[in-house]
């Protein structure tokens, strides 16, 4: 048996976490092992047989992660530049000693059972990420657990940002607790109130990993005056509180399409600005744990004012009015959270005349939501010329190429040369158009690897928060690779699925990438050939039925990983058949499937969903985009996973 001194440096509740679960996780490793725990104001390093865990004053104190790990025979320090720094140098520690974390929740630990010898603690590690925002941001159908279990994860793989949208995020919530489902799992509704209950104890857990909290963003064209949103929802009276303050759009100012969350405000008004900066300080000063507040405008687009003085300057020019506005309040209150303006559809178009006062206060959110996936950021011809489309108020072409995306952050550079991350939605629906999910993890590689060519320092993910099904390579390459730009993608592929499947890695690596290689949607937009559409919709049926047979039917019931892969299995085939209806437009054929769909998740949403977003179906939309594409018909598939939304 052996014995390690585990020592703890200080009393920092984020330091005391680490060093728990360091002992936790070596206790689990090999139960045998007797841990001798203590806690001193300092380090010693000339005590040789102690593992210190904690601040030691050898990185300079910073924001910005570094860890350091110097371990030989059982003893050294694990530490680095700030507290959340040091738990991730724990968990690298681990990492090191073959613990993996291939999605999040209990069911993606990968813990060895090891006989735990002094002589194999070593670990030597001195680096720092190469990018500084490093996150996810809640997305699509969520419980309680589901929302823990993200942010638990993120630190064991290099993230250090978890960001909650909304004052109140019922929106998220109540498609999971409210919608009716089969009797696998019964609804159990929630209200505005349950909800606030819930992120108050998720913000616990945030502040005790010491990760950088994001929040808000939706709601500030809305709760300033009054009128509280948690959704996307229409309304059918707008209150006396917001009307006058409302966009005019076709000579009346009501909630856009009556929906208030998507309702731009008549900016050039000095009242509005002073509100939505009065209400954000105050906020800020109730939330002092939030770290970065996003402050956005109303989602939607072409929706902004057409007033005569509005009328006068971009919605950008108006927008960073406010942003200045609140920089000052902010100042004179002493609050020092950063603030994350959003360059997203009618704010792509940078401003021409009022310039930021003070850009160190400000974070640039770059959140190209009309990109395609099918190809990385950087993949088009830069030789072809790239014409941005203009400026016309309320009447807006999105840029879809990559190529003109980048031409406008560009204009943004030139006029912010301060902080900035990409917001992208690589994992919000594009990953149900890519069954094996090999092309999108590969995709996600190269813009992460990428994001510094194009001068974004990190991102922040807008993903439904269950994105490991079949697997979790895709977020787990995208937390590798922005932690090191330069690993290669093989890399993680090989790391990934030896630890996700042992022996048996090689093989379902294999058998995944070929399905992506076969069952891509937007490969199938690109040559838009039927012959080969149907020629690998065969192909790809045939190879699911001979894996089932050499392996899933083998291990399916040994262990959740296998599992997945089963009920993945399944649906692929209905995929399969689904794409081939639509195909030969056998509309019959096709909502019969539609329906098996939609049966098939409902009835084993209990063993999926840890995985797997089953309610909010971004997979649905794309399925009606590509299929349409590949049919070239208008036809219109039902969703096979969405609930009520």
């Amino acid at each position: 048996m052996m014995n390690i001194i585990l020592a703890r440096v200080g009393k920092n509740p984020t330091i005391k976490y680490a060093f728990d679960e360091l002992a936790r996780y070596l206790k689990q490793m090999d139960q045998s092992i007797f841990i001798d725990a203590r806690v001193y104001d300092e380090v010693d390093l000339s005590r040789k047989d102690i593992l210190w865990v904690g601040l030691d004053g050898s990185l300079p104190y910073s924001n910005d992660d570094t860890i350091l790990i110097d371990v030989s025979n059982g003893g050294g320090i694990v530490s680095g530049s700030n507290e959340r720094s040091v738990l991730m140098a724990v968990y690298r520690l681990l990492f090191e000693l073959g613990c993996r974390w291939v999605h999040p929740g209990k069911d993606g630990e990968r813990i060895p059972t090891l006989h735990l010898e002094k002589e194999i603690i070593n670990a030597h590690v001195n680096e720092s990420p190469s990018y500084r925002h490093r996150g996810i941001c809640i997305e699509g159908e969520v419980n309680y657990e589901h929302v823990h279990n993200t942010i638990d994860w993120l630190p064991k793989v290099g993230m250090n940002s978890y960001y909650i949208q909304f004052q109140t995020p019922s929106e998220f919530f109540k498609r999971w607790y409210n919608n009716a489902r089969p009797s696998t799992i019964p609804a159990s509704p929630v209200s505005d109130d349950d909800v606030d209950h819930m992120i108050k104890r998720l913000e616990e857990e945030i502040v005790k990993r010491s990760l950088n909290y994001q929040a808000v963003g939706h709601s500030w064209t809305c709760e300033p005056f009054g009128v509280h949103v948690t959704d996307w929802q229409p309304v059918d009276t707008v209150p006396e509180s917001i009307a006058p303050y409302l966009a005019l759009i076709d000579g009346e100012r009501t909630f856009w399409h009556g929906q208030p969350l998507n309702s731009n405000l008549c900016f050039s008004q000095a009242i509005v600005r002073e509100k939505i900066a009065d209400a954000v300080v105050d906020y800020c000063q109730k939330h002092p744990e939030i770290s970065h507040m996003h402050v956005w405008i109303g989602d939607g687009e072409n929706n902004n004012c057409e007033c005569e003085e509005c009328s006068k300057m971009r919605p950008s020019d108006y927008y960073v009015m406010v942003l200045n506005e609140l920089d000052k309040k902010l100042t004179e209150n002493n609050i020092d959270a950063k603030i994350v303006f959003l360059v997203y559809v009618d704010l792509m178009w940078a401003p021409e005349h009022i310039k930021f006062e003070n850009p160190d206060r400000f974070i640039l959110m770059f959140a190209p939501i009309t990109r395609t996936y099918g190809k990385d950021f950087i993949d088009y011809d830069k030789s072809e010329k790239i014409n941005v489309p203009p400026y016309v108020r309320n009447k807006l072409k999105f840029p879809k190429k990559n190529g003109e995306n980048l031409e406008m952050l560009k204009s943004w550079q030139k006029h912010f040369g301060g902080d900035s991350f990409v917001f992208d939605y690589h994992l919000y629906e594009a990953q149900y158009a890519d069954p094996g999910c090999y092309n999108i993890a590969k995709i996600l590689h190269l813009d992460m690897a990428n994001l510094e060519k194009i001068g974004l320092n990190g991102m922040i993910s807008c993903q439904v928060n269950q994105a490991a099904f079949p697997t979790g390579i895709a977020a787990y390459t995208m937390a590798k690779t922005l932690w090191n730009k330069n690993i290669d993608f093989e890399e993680i592929c090989d790391e990934y699925y030896s630890a996700d499947f042992g022996e048996l890695g090689h093989e379902v690596y294999a058998y995944l990438r070929t399905l992506s290689e076969l069952l891509d949607l937007y490969k199938f937009e690109e040559h838009k050939n039927k012959d080969v559409i149907l020629k690998n919709c065969d192909e790809a049926k045939l190879l699911i039925k001979d894996f089932s047979n050499k392996f899933i039917k083998k291990y399916q019931n040994k262990c959740s990983n296998w599992k997945y892969l089963m009920h993945h299995a399944k649906m692929c085939l209905l995929y399969c058949d689904l794409i081939v209806a639509c195909t030969l437009h056998d509309d019959e054929t096709k909502d019969k499937l539609v329906q098996k769909q939609r049966k098939y998740v409902a009835d084993h949403k209990h063993e999926i969903h840890n995985v797997f977003d089953t309610t909010i179906s971004r997979h649905t939309a794309v399925l009606n985009k590509m299929i349409n594409i590949v049919s070239n018909s208008n036809l219109e598939i039902a969703s096979a996973y969405e609930g009520d939304k």
